[in-house]
């Protein structure tokens, strides 16, 4: 029979502890990683399924084709044919004349928005504007309209004949055409400025309320009027909410879809290929050339990433030399 030492016992219970202590922080580890990914799971599961997998159907769609020999009476076939799509799209003039159309339309729209959008958000937050709550439902409200309903609502309104605003400009002998060849432009414009800008301004007047109370405070003490407060003071506090709602606003301008199609019923300064959206449908639905219709999507999407982190990087930059100063 071994007699144990005191001074082996406590070696022993030196040497237990820690890894005791080492057994307990991989267990706590473990449970964090499976909580983690219990919680990212549902993000991941609809990433993969609503925007990886058609993207990548895209991306294989745009290397294939459908293929008829025998003057197109013949059995069809698959066959690979490479960048010949890419190269159909970026040479077609319909196409780039539509990526000019919808880069002026976000040249127009996204200042308009986020300028009047944070103008209104200010407003509410100085306490200007009474019964602010309703102020709030009622900006808010046209938000709640689905597009389609909202582009329907206005192509009555700027349809010639029947709508009761061009009848009441006539009244005034002021003859004004929405629909014409220098007002179409702001017309689509102006329906997404009606259904999107409430919900910009409630994002803005959310970030506005989580600005301290005492930085407001300071500058008042300061000597700050209202409007120096809020441009100087309010404004850079919110910067990220601003460059968010930039950002979203470019990815749903470049997608620019549901007002050029139905107000192409009633102007023929809208044709099926207005903007690369109606493109790559009018490629798909209209003309069945899938492949086509594939890489032209890709190539937006291409343009959507490309701007995007374009936008991200130059306000990234920005905030940078700012903090340096």
């Amino acid at each position: 029979m071994t007699a144990t030492t005191p001074h082996a016992r406590t070696t022993t219970l030196h040497t237990a502890a820690p890894a005791a202590a080492g057994r307990t922080r991989r267990a706590a580890r473990r449970r964090r990683l499976a909580a983690c990914a219990a919680l990212m799971a549902p993000f991941f599961a609809l990433l993969v399924t609503v925007f990886l997998i058609p993207v990548g159907t895209a991306v294989y769609l745009s290397f294939y084709s459908d293929d008829h020999p025998g003057l197109g009476f013949g059995p069809g076939r698959t066959v690979f044919v490479g960048l010949r799509s890419y190269a159909a799209v970026l040479t077609d003039p319909t196409f780039l004349s539509g990526l000019g159309t919808v880069a002026l339309y976000c040249l127009v729209y996204i200042p308009v928005m986020v300028v009047g959008a944070l103008a209104l958000a200010l407003l509410l937050d100085s306490g200007v504007v009474r019964l602010r709550a309703w102020a709030q439902l009622g900006l808010f409200l046209p938000h709640a309209v689905p597009g389609i309903i909202a582009a329907l609502i206005w192509l009555y309104l700027y349809t010639p004949g029947i709508s009761p605003v061009i009848a009441l400009f006539a009244k005034a002998d002021i003859t004004i055409d929405f629909l014409g060849l220098h007002t179409v432009l702001p017309s689509m414009v102006n329906i997404a400025l009606w259904s999107n800008l409430g919900y910009n301004m409630v994002v803005f007047y959310a970030a506005l309320q989580a600005v301290p109370r005492e930085v407001i405070e300071a500058s008042v003490v300061d000597g700050a009027g209202p409007v120096r407060t809020a441009l100087q003071v309010k404004t850079p506090l919110v910067r990220a909410s601003i460059v968010m709602v930039a950002m979203f606003t470019l990815i749903w301008g470049l997608q620019l879809f549901t007002e050029p199609m139905l107000l192409s019923q009633s102007s023929p300064m809208i044709n099926s290929r207005f903007s690369p959206s109606m493109y790559i449908y009018d490629a798909a639905f209209t003309r069945n050339n899938y492949s086509l219709a594939a890489a032209a999507s890709v190539v937006l999407l291409l343009c959507t990433i490309a701007l995007s982190y374009g936008v991200t990087r130059f306000t990234s930059r920005s905030t940078t030399a700012e903090e340096a100063r």
